[in-house]
């Protein structure tokens, strides 16, 4: 960002403190708000606008697509990956490489899409914000909702890009499609799984814990070759090989697929929130998260290597 790029996304920043943060039920007095300080331009015309775009992504991309930037260095006014993103700067991103245009900052995000009433409605992919400074009124801070209670956000200086409790939002926005219809159906989802056991239930897992489907498949597959009722001889179990402590910890039963996809789909996805990268979960997935932390990466074990290595090559010939 250049210098009068950075200056003018200030004075929006500021003037936007003069909004008072929305509430979802009063979602046209926001808009109104919205329309006095000048922002329908960039805010509530953009909602249109980035409705009409949505039909293109899904809730799983949404969160894919967040989690790509996990670790990535907090930076005020950031929206190069390579170099920091701000809060805004990061959902402006993700959206933006889903082909859907956000307005630049938070509180003119806020107009953007549709309000959703509560956390209770609240679905992956949908824009939660915030008030977090009582002397300022209006909304300056978001992050993109990912399920269970937790968000993806870039939360201030001296962090990174991380999962983290969702909390309290003042406002949520909801800017993919809402009508179930607008969704892509299970056979489409599970078109390039086709011919792979278990296809549908790596397909929904993946959808609601935000984890490729196909990297979901691809654990099945070197972990027991899609034997739901494999047992190693260390004594890991079921079609994604848990050690009976680690499925009692989950709440899997581990001979069930279905139980035993949506847990390996929660634990990948907390794998990979914890070490930043789907290289890592896989890693602590195999050796276990304390030896990725032990050796700060992935352990110098052949045995682990070879499994990252042979799990993303899986999931890259099943996309």
């Amino acid at each position: 960002m250049d210098g009068l790029s950075a200056v003018q996304s200030r004075i929006s920043e500021i003037q936007s403190r003069f909004l008072t943060a929305p509430r979802p039920a009063t979602s046209a007095a926001w808009t109104a708000a919205a329309t006095a300080a000048g922002l329908t331009g960039t805010g509530a015309a953009s909602a249109t606008s980035a409705t009409g775009t949505a039909g293109s992504a899904s809730e799983s991309a949404v969160v894919a697509e967040a989690r790509r930037h996990l670790g990535v260095p907090y930076l005020w006014g950031g929206t190069d990956p390579a170099k920091g993103l701000d809060c805004s700067g990061f959902t402006q991103l993700v959206y933006g490489d889903l082909g859907i245009d956000l307005p630049r900052t938070s509180s003119q995000q806020a107009t953007a899409g549709r309000p959703v009433a509560g956390l209770a409605d609240a679905r992956p992919g949908d824009l939660v914000f915030f008030d977090h400074s009582s002397g300022r009124p209006g909304i300056d801070h978001v992050g993109i909702y990912v399920g269970d209670g937790k968000m993806i956000a870039a939360p201030q200086a001296g962090e990174v890009v991380k999962v983290q409790d969702v909390g309290n939002p003042s406002v949520i926005r909801r800017v993919l499609p809402a009508e179930p219809a607008a969704r892509p159906t299970a056979a489409a989802s599970t078109a390039s799984l086709s011919g792979v056991p278990y296809a549908d239930l790596f397909t929904r897992a993946g959808a609601r814990h935000g984890v490729d489907p196909a990297l979901l498949a691809a654990v099945a597959q070197q972990e027991s070759g899609f034997d739901a009722s494999a047992v190693s001889p260390a004594g890991a179990q079921g079609l994604m090989q848990f050690m009976p402590a680690t499925a009692r910890g989950l709440g899997v039963a581990p001979f069930d697929p279905a139980s035993a996809v949506d847990g390996a789909a929660r634990y990948l996805a907390d794998l990979t929130g914890q070490f930043g990268s789907t290289e890592l979960g896989l890693a602590a997935y195999n050796a276990g998260p304390g030896t990725v932390r032990r050796h700060g990466g992935i352990p110098p074990y052949p045995e682990t290597q070879d499994y990252v290595r042979s799990v993303m090559s899986k999931a890259e010939a099943l996309r």
